[in-house]
């Protein structure tokens, strides 16, 4: 039997990145695994943990989000630092 040295790393948080979604599916955003000027550029745009966005668009072209009524779009070099899990469906009326 061998045995490794290094172990596995899991990833800094669970979930998937933005890039692993698909559109029209609704996302609880859980983590931003980045430097403090993205998070803070992303917390400008309003996409911080906890908050929920549907997915517009994820393709060859950037990651396109609705969040609170407005549209993000993001690159996919910001995008894969962006770690979500699926969210529940939205409130009949929304």
């Amino acid at each position: 039997m061998t045995t490794s040295s290094h172990p596995q790393q899991a990833p800094r948080h669970p979930g998937v990145t933005l890039t692993d979604t698909r559109p029209g599916q609704r996302i609880r955003v859980i983590a931003v695994d980045a430097g403090q000027a993205l998070v803070a550029r992303l917390c400008a745009l309003g996409l911080t943990p906890g908050i929920t966005a549907e997915v517009v668009a994820v393709g060859a072209g950037p990651v396109v989000l609705n969040v609170m009524g407005s549209r993000i779009v993001l690159g996919h070099g910001m995008a894969d630092q962006v770690r979500v899990r699926p969210a529940p469906p939205a409130p009949p009326g929304r």
